[in-house]
């Protein structure tokens, strides 16, 4: 049993920042991949910021420059810093993390719950 929970989402005007958490708990082996995927209202989820296990990072182009994906691997935890806050940030975020189960050693994709983002103009 893997679990992914975020927090950190909110109600912020436009121009302010929010820093959204995960963190992964469960039997976990090892953690590839995470990312911050978004799905705004009325729209399909796109992948807004991805983390190798080594740190490297890719970013939608909207929000290149003003978010900052980062994860602390002894932690089991990844975060997206968000800052100069515009209305098309609006959306429910997710974090998703390809993650090796223990025991049986095999990947799998798991994903949180959702957190709403909501800026305000």
């Amino acid at each position: 049993q893997v679990q992914l929970v975020e927090s950190g989402g909110g109600l912020e005007q436009a121009g302010g920042s929010l820093r959204l958490s995960c963190a992964a708990s469960g039997s976990i082996f090892s953690i590839n991949a995470m990312g911050w995927h978004r799905q705004a209202p009325g729209k399909q989820r796109e992948l807004v910021a991805r983390i190798t296990s080594g740190g490297s990072t890719n970013y939608v182009d909207s929000v290149k420059g003003r978010c900052t994906i980062s994860r602390d691997n002894a932690k089991k935890a990844v975060y997206l810093q968000m800052n100069s806050l515009k209305p098309e940030d609006t959306g429910v975020y997710y974090c998703q993390g390809n993650i090796v189960v223990l025991g049986t050693l095999r990947t799998y994709d798991y994903w949180g719950q959702g957190t709403q983002v909501t800026v305000s103009s």
